[in-house]
């Protein structure tokens, strides 16, 4: 690559490299005292990838996962999307246009992460994580290495600084189209014009941009089954950077286990982050698509996802993807919901116990149809022990009274427990089956 990239300290790695010490720097007194040492991280990652990579519905898990955690969470939008959803098209520029264009992203994407990085530090009680979707690196690769180092030079950046120092982390999700083609779509980005072997050839360009990162990982489509599998090697390469024990919740063949709760010990329950769950479906003119609705609340503060399942009847394979929406489109959302079902609120509380992760969710008024007046309470893990095994001795929460494992039970699934009786609904979902443990 020449002098078109910086050397840094480190190496390309995958989850077997080093943990990275998240230490921030310290704020200080004038007199330089530590007094006022900041006890808690800031961590900053980049999802950067080609075209399909799953880097928006991976913003939403990661972001999901570390809130459970107690996070304080930042998601920064990526800044070309931005820019070409208003309507900019690059057919129209000429060179010293298309210039421009670039450099003014750059300004512009690093502008609004020290916006969230000013807001970040200014967090003191808690951890904080920074998922960029897209950094600073990345105009570079749609730039000629002559472009890219006037842009350095009008803007008065350093490309080391950018690369190197800037971030924590970079997550390279790959591309669909390199192992997992039959997975490609155009579909869930208005703005996304390649094709197969452009995005392949787009994703090692955005790629190579980063060799030199000292953290730098590689989400590749090997080895994974499923969307869920790449998610979670990317949510494990993240643990694994931050210090974070994940138990076997992340591992290849992890499942989704689940259990009736007959009593609570609420006393003696432990720590816990709690959320307050909306759930609610939408109508879908066809019965293989699925979109589910959500708002999730703490503290007054709400986040909302929009949840799209696809079913492939031939293959009985499905695909899943999440969306972050405004608060705004909440209203637009809650006039299409299907009908044939009830909202579906909750109380969610995320804890550890030992190394194991846990969902405990507290069905609340108004409780769902098929719930026959019972406020039920759902325990759900993540775990490689097989369903119908015992977990091992010590891990199942004390202060819990199971009544019953209701894994791949579909009478206790969201989607059977929001059905109105006497109302129907001339498109069921026909992936049903697939999330019988939502």
């Amino acid at each position: 690559m020449g002098s078109h990239f910086s050397k840094c300290a480190g190496r390309l790695g995958g989850t077997t490299a080093a943990p990275m010490s998240t230490t921030v720097p310290h704020d200080r007194t004038e007199t330089g005292s530590p007094e006022n040492e900041r006890k808690f991280k800031v961590y900053k990652i980049v999802l950067t990838g080609g075209p399909c990579g799953g880097k928006t519905t991976a913003q939403v898990r990661l972001a999901t996962f570390f809130e459970n955690l107690g996070w304080k969470v930042f998601t920064v939008p990526e800044t070309a999307t931005i820019l070409l959803g208003g309507r900019v098209k690059f057919s129209e520029l000429d060179t010293e246009q298309s210039y421009i264009f670039q450099r003014d992203l750059l300004a512009t994407m690093h502008q609004i992460e020290n916006t969230f990085f000013n807001q970040a530090s200014a967090i003191k009680d808690r951890n904080v994580l920074i998922i960029c979707d897209r950094g600073c690196m990345d105009p570079s690769a749609y730039s000629s290495p002559e472009d890219w180092q006037r842009m350095l030079k009008d803007l008065n950046y350093e490309e080391f600084d950018l690369r190197c120092s800037r971030y924590d982390q970079i997550a390279h999700l790959v591309t669909a189209a390199d192992g997992a083609e039959k997975y490609y779509t155009l579909a869930n980005n208005a703005t996304r014009s390649e094709g197969v072997s452009h995005a392949m050839e787009l994703d090692k360009r955005t790629r190579s941009v980063w060799i030199g990162h000292p953290y730098m990982d590689i989400i590749d489509n090997k080895n994974t089954s499923t969307f869920d599998d790449k998610v979670n090697k990317l949510i494990q390469v993240v643990c694994d950077r931050t210090g974070i024990r994940s138990g076997d919740r992340l591992a290849k063949d992890s499942k989704k286990r689940k259990w009736l709760v007959s009593a609570v010990d609420w006393k003696n329950f432990g720590k816990f982050e709690e959320f307050d769950i909306e759930h609610f479906y939408l109508l879908s003119d066809e019965s293989n698509i699925q979109h589910r609705f959500r708002r999730r609340t703490q503290n007054n503060r709400s986040t909302y996802t929009l949840t799209s399942r696809e079913y492939f009847k031939e293959s009985k394979d499905s695909i899943e993807t999440r969306m972050n929406v405004l608060s705004r489109d909440y209203n637009t959302y809650a006039n299409m919901r299907d009908k044939s079902r009830a909202s579906i609120y909750k109380k969610r509380r995320c804890f550890m116990y030992g190394n194991m992760y846990f969902n405990m969710d507290i069905y609340s008024d108004p409780l769902p149809p098929q719930a026959n007046g019972n406020h039920l309470i759902f325990l759900e893990t993540y775990t490689t022990v097989v369903k119908g095994t015992p977990l091992p001795e010590g891990s199942m929460p004390p202060f819990l009274t199971i009544e019953k494992e209701i894994t791949g039970d579909s009478q206790y699934s969201m989607y059977s427990l929001s059905k109105y009786t006497k109302v129907a609904n001339k498109n069921e979902f026909a992936g049903a089956d697939k999330y019988k443990d939502d």
